[in-house]
């Protein structure tokens, strides 16, 4: 939308308020320094300000208004962003106004619906942030198994409401993950050996791109945006809502965890990797290499298996016979239980940096250099893991949707913890030992998965999105020309 129509629009909105004694008002808005999208510093004239705030049915923040600060808060501390505004938005009408007011200014622009992203990009310093909290909505239709969700639920949310009825979809390992950012990336979790990844499950959505279109994209309709949008991140407009196809799990099902003491973990990982390779869909295993609050550093097994609750036990028995577990409360528990989902703070406790990459298969000398890189630094707030990828995941095709990496078997993350409170050098150790460890691991890895790919190294989206990549920066220049949405894995528009 040129920045003359969103004007005239807004007048009238200002008019309307006017003559019905709404927020229109509220003392005038002064002028704002703000930040374009080309990095230069940019003033946003009050009275434009002004007509987006009465045009919207949600709230347009600003520093030092009530809520502000609650608002660009993310999930990761160690991000402190501050946005020239923040536009609250209430629905797909809110959002339409505000990236068409974003485009009008050329103004740098970030997108909060969960505020999880590990890179920090939900939200940025001097531009406007479209903050989708408010929208969190979750309708389930138990006859169709589908699912319908507004653009800023939560996994807990989706999980919550599908459970009531029985079902569920591949919605990542942490409840209080944003469903948008984590299906847009892909969508690892513990139903996606079985089902495939989230983005697999997206049966359809509702988009707001750069223009200020308002689109659905389907089989039916625009089925190339559909495509992109099944692993392509956040590059191609705002999602106000997803479609899930859903599925039957539990209640009830199977898992908990089972770990070790260190020591055994090159013999164990081993053992570990030749189970995946002949477990069945139905069962996760996540693998942690951690220290438990008392400081005893542990090989943790993460499992979930999802299948007939009388085969459980027989599936997860070599599990247990690796050797003697330091701990074990693998039992029938509520798939919710286990996804963590009564409990979704939104925010997490401590500061994290994390690198990542994927790997194919876990080879002795792999298994080798992990170990070894815990075993080096044993820092207490350090670790290393892997989510199982392989069953469904692998058998799509790569060119099939926007995520290439089919062929991986497992995601690895390395990050390191610190309290918002500690002082430099602990958040700077920390940072070094992930770096360390990263450097590495990183020859031994096949590919990056952008939900947890750090954007400082290079050729994270080549390597995310392989012979695909061609195709989405031709999508990119059709639906985001001007790369409005860049704080992202960035696709540059072809």
């Amino acid at each position: 939308m040129k920045r003359r129509s969103f004007l005239a629009a807004g007048a009238a909105a200002v008019t309307s308020a006017l003559l019905s004694g709404g927020r229109a008002r509220a003392a005038a808005a002064a002028d704002l320094p703000a930040i374009g999208l080309d990095g230069k510093a940019l003033t946003l004239k009050g009275t434009d300000i002004d007509e987006l705030r009465a045009a919207l049915r949600g709230e347009l923040l600003g520093a030092g208004q009530a809520g502000y600060d609650e608002a660009r808060r993310l999930w990761n501390p160690s991000f402190d962003r501050h946005p020239a505004l923040i536009a609250r938005c209430a629905g797909a009408a809110d959002v339409k106004r505000a990236v068409s007011f974003a485009a009008a200014q050329g103004l740098l622009t970030a997108v909060r619906a969960g505020g999880h992203s590990f890179s920090g990009q939900s939200a940025c310093d001097g531009g406007l942030m479209l903050d989708l909290a408010p929208m969190r909505a979750v309708e389930v239709d138990p006859i169709a198994r589908t699912a319908r969700v507004a653009g800023g639920a939560l996994l807990a949310q989706l999980d919550r409401e599908a459970q009531v009825f029985g079902l569920a979809t591949t919605a990542g390992v942490a409840a209080d993950t944003g469903v948008a950012g984590l299906t847009l990336g892909g969508g690892i979790g513990r139903l996606g050996r079985r089902f495939g990844l989230a983005c697999d499950n997206l049966i359809g959505a509702e988009v707001v791109t750069a223009d200020g279109r308002w689109l659905r994209a389907s089989e039916q309709e625009n089925p190339d945006l559909l495509w992109a949008l099944r692993g392509g991140g956040g590059n191609f407009g705002v999602v106000t809502e997803f479609v899930f196809r859903m599925h039957e799990v539990g209640p009830p099902v199977y898992g908990g965890e089972i770990s070790y003491p260190l020591e055994q973990a090159r013999t164990l990982l081993r053992s570990y990797a030749d189970f995946c390779a002949g477990a069945p869909d139905e069962l996760y295993v996540g693998a942690d290499l951690i220290a438990d609050p008392h400081g005893t550093w542990l090989l943790v097994f993460d499992v979930t298996y999802s299948g007939p609750l009388e085969k459980a036990a027989g599936v997860v028995a070599p599990l247990r016979k690796l050797g003697k577990p330091h701990a074990d409360s693998l039992g029938v528990a509520a798939y919710t239980k286990l996804q963590g989902s009564e409990d979704a703070p939104g925010h997490f406790p401590q500061c994290m940096y994390l690198k990542g990459g994927l790997v194919g298969n876990m080879t002795p000398e792999f298994i080798d250099t992990a170990v070894g890189c815990i075993e080096s630094g044993r820092l207490a707030s350090t670790g290393l893991g892997f989510q199982p990828m392989g069953g469904a995941i692998g058998r799509v095709m790569p060119n099939a949707t926007a995520f290439w990496n089919r062929a991986a078997r497992y995601s690895m993350h390395i990050y390191g913890l610190w309290k918002s409170d500690a002082d430099p050098d602990t958040a700077e150790r920390n940072k070094e030992w992930v770096r360390g460890a990263y450097r590495k691991l990183d020859p031994l890895t096949q590919g990056r998965y952008v939900n947890i790919a750090s954007l400082e190294d290079r050729n994270v989206v080549t390597a995310a999105y392989g012979e695909n990549y061609l195709r989405l920066a031709a999508l990119k220049k059709q639906y985001d020309p001007g790369n409005l949405f860049r704080l992202n894995a960035n696709i540059k528009p072809a």
